[in-house]
């Protein structure tokens, strides 16, 4: 799957309107036709998203450009819209002359979208849409799901538990980092001498690494999520 990883894709808030709004992230939109005007979607059926596109017809992806924060995305790509309700707190958009939200902030346009045919896909559906609508809000450059891995996904933190262990004489030491300027009390070797050792596992350490082969993202849980929160696709243990 490793040739996946270098398919292009950009990063969107699609929303909707049912008994209240809600919204997702996708990587999934494309353009399939000029003349007439048509994009695509697909999304994980599961999502509260899918079910009321699929009573209502009709949609708004939002383009998320190089300002997005990370926050944009937990608010839209980390919980079910059928749990919570995710405009509740959320201020940053306006409707649409469809009267379904667009995002207003680190975003640089926005389309609305009627759907004109659906692919069952089993776990996913593509929608085909005709596009009614779209509006340039900022020259702002899109944010491509490499620049999301890059700049906006938090780092991985280093490994704090354990302790720094002397290879020359096995002195150990307690605490992160290892000053470099620091000097075994016992062999008198530096800093260079010593190798980090991470503490062991538990047995009550359940979590497990989940990560998701098409859009690369990566979780723990102690079990297996039912679809990637952020393109929607299966995940697997890592």
């Amino acid at each position: 799957m490793t040739a996946m990883h270098d398919i292009s894709y950009g990063i969107y808030v699609l929303t909707a309107k049912g008994e209240k709004y809600n919204g997702c992230i996708i990587n999934t939109l494309m353009q399939v036709t000029s003349s007439p005007n048509q994009i695509s979607i697909t999304i994980n059926k599961d999502n509260l998203t899918t079910q009321i596109i699929e009573q209502t017809k009709e949609f708004n992806v939002s383009i998320l450009d190089t300002t997005t924060t990370f926050d944009l995305i937990k608010t839209f790509g980390f919980a079910s819209g059928n749990d919570v309700d995710k405009f509740a707190n959320f201020s940053d958009f306006q409707l649409a002359e469809n009267g379904i939200p667009y995002i207003t902030k680190h975003t640089n346009a926005y389309i609305s979208a009627k759907v004109i045919q659906k692919v069952d896909l089993g776990t996913h559906i593509t929608f085909f849409a005709e596009v009614t609508a779209d509006k340039k809000l900022s020259n702002t450059p899109s944010a491509t799901y490499a620049f999301y891995h890059s700049n906006i996904k938090p780092k991985s933190q280093p490994q704090t538990k354990g302790v720094f262990v002397c290879k020359i004489c096995g002195y150990v030491y307690e605490g992160y980092p290892l000053p470099e300027d620091f000097v075994c009390p016992i062999c008198k070797h530096g800093a260079q001498d010593f190798e980090w050792q991470p503490a062991k596992e538990t047995a009550t350490q359940t979590k497990q690494t989940y990560y998701c082969p098409t859009c690369g993202f990566e979780m723990q849980a102690e079990d297996k999520p039912d679809a990637c929160p952020m393109c929607g696709m299966d995940m697997l243990e890592k």
